[in-house]
């Protein structure tokens, strides 16, 4: 454990876990899919699909990576032999691909942080049109990615405690900070509550199959589960650490800033009279009008925050991503932590490269032809594949694992250490169920459909 890094405290965990966890899902996607799909009827069954498939997914990854102290690779080939090993291995993949793309959006929102603060993006007119030009433009999307890899770099560089730790417990308060002072100002706007009714009170009539679909993925997605981040985390876990609780509490963080992120959201959408069903472009197009329609100070204050917010809820996200692939060459290679951590960003930053030319730099690589037919930007397709695709993939197969090699027996054995009461318990019985028949069941099905949509375009609702 000395040898690998470790967290210092129980909230340094829950802190840097959460911050793993918290990210663009979140802040931009979450209030989207929200808004698309019916608003406070989504967010019912999105956190319905939290507890029920989300948290013993994440239990069975913290858990696995306490007991065998290494990353996702070492963990299910010391449990599992090679073969499994190969499982580990294709979640360290789909981390290093989706941080590969993951870091141009982030590079989007820093961008638009130092536009709204110091540039002229609030004088502009036509925000769908600035977007357009803003992601088709190379050289600036090169500095802005470059920079924020750059800095998620340093802090991964520092270790775990210093660097990982360190850094969530000043993020993650600076976000629900920033969250809740854009909360109060936007509850404060005329025609605020109309958001709120909105995004509060369910019309049930609204549920359908695409809506129960839909929270499905938003919770598993938003989560980042099925790629192995939480096994390294939990790999720096203290065997007396109560991971019961603490898994709760990072799942109930996790919600809670999705939650406040529609909060936020939804009454300065009403408040201006726009759609809340406006898709990607709500927080790229629609906002900024929302923030020019404030006025020029107060527009700037409440949109540059905003941005400052995404960049914060970005930057959990890619340290955790780039601390898988760390961990990876550190226990299996035997690198030093600074040289996995320099190759890597590099290479992964390298990798990013085609998905940043793919918004209209690059024709081809904006109009990608994966196969007959089928026509989308690269960006889109690496993020079908290794996200929307294969998360639930590796959620599928972490079921799999610990219900047919592990055993449920050895994975209740490693969460009663430092969760006294566990054993015997209602709550034993219900997670072992749901490792060994409903999870498969559901992320199986939910992969299925996937494949079905994103390549064989078919209509799923």
């Amino acid at each position: 454990m000395a040898a690998r890094g470790g967290f210092s405290s129980r909230i340094g965990f829950i802190a840097a876990a959460a911050g793993s966890a918290v990210g663009l899902g979140n802040i931009w996607q979450f209030p989207y899919v929200a808004g698309q799909n019916g608003g406070a009827a989504f967010l019912l069954i999105y956190v319905f699909w939290i507890f029920l498939i989300g948290y013993p997914i994440m239990l069975g990854e913290i858990t696995l990576g306490r007991s065998a102290q290494a990353n996702p690779y070492g963990a299910y080939k010391k449990y599992g032999g090679k073969i499994w090993g190969l499982v580990g291995l294709f979640g360290i993949l789909s981390g290093i691909m989706i941080l590969s793309f993951y870091n141009v959006v982030s590079g989007w929102a820093f961008g638009y942080f130092l536009e709204t603060a110091f540039g002229n993006l609030l004088e502009n007119e036509d925000h769908s049109t600035f977007f357009g030009e803003y992601v088709s433009d190379f050289s600036d999307n090169l500095w802005f990615s470059l920079g924020f890899m750059a800095i998620t770099a340093v802090i991964v560089l520092q270790g775990v405690k210093k660097g990982i730790e360190g850094s969530a417990k000043i993020l993650m308060p600076a976000l629900f900070a920033l969250l809740l002072g854009i909360i109060v100002y936007g509850l404060s706007l005329p025609g605020a509550m109309e958001g709120v009714k909105f995004y509060l009170l369910p019309d049930f009539s609204l549920i359908t199959g695409a809506t129960i679909y839909s929270a499905l993925g938003q919770a598993f997605f938003s989560l980042s589960l099925g790629m192995g981040g939480l096994i390294t985390y939990g790999s720096y876990l203290s065997k007396k650490e109560n991971i019961v609780s603490s898994a709760g509490l990072v799942a109930i963080a996790d919600t809670m800033v999705a939650f406040l992120a529609g909060l936020m959201i939804f009454p300065l959408v009403f408040s201006q009279g726009q759609s809340p069903s406006e898709g990607p472009g709500l927080v790229f197009v629609a906002l900024p009008g929302i923030f020019q329609a404030m006025g020029p100070i107060l527009g700037k204050v409440v949109g540059s925050s905003f941005f400052l917010l995404l960049c914060f809820a970005a930057l959990t996200s890619t340290i955790s991503l780039l601390e898988v692939a760390v961990a990876y060459f550190i226990d299996e290679r035997k690198w030093s932590r600074r040289k996995a951590v320099i190759i890597m960003a590099t290479l992964i930053f390298l990798i990013g490269i085609p998905s940043m030319l793919g918004y209209g730099a690059i024709q081809s690589l904006t109009q990608f032809t994966f196969y007959e037919g089928s026509s989308k930007s690269f960006m889109d397709l690496i993020q079908d594949v290794f996200s929307v695709i294969a998360l639930p993939l590796g959620g599928f197969l972490l079921s799999i694992f610990i219900a047919t090699r592990w055993t449920t027996a050895k994975f209740s054995e490693e969460i009663s250490k430092g969760a006294e009461n566990y054993k015997g318990s209602f709550l034993e019985g219900f997670l072992n169920i749901m490792i060994k028949y409903v999870c498969p069941v559901v992320l199986g099905f939910m992969f299925v459909l996937t494949v079905l949509q994103k390549f064989f375009n078919v209509e799923l609702f």
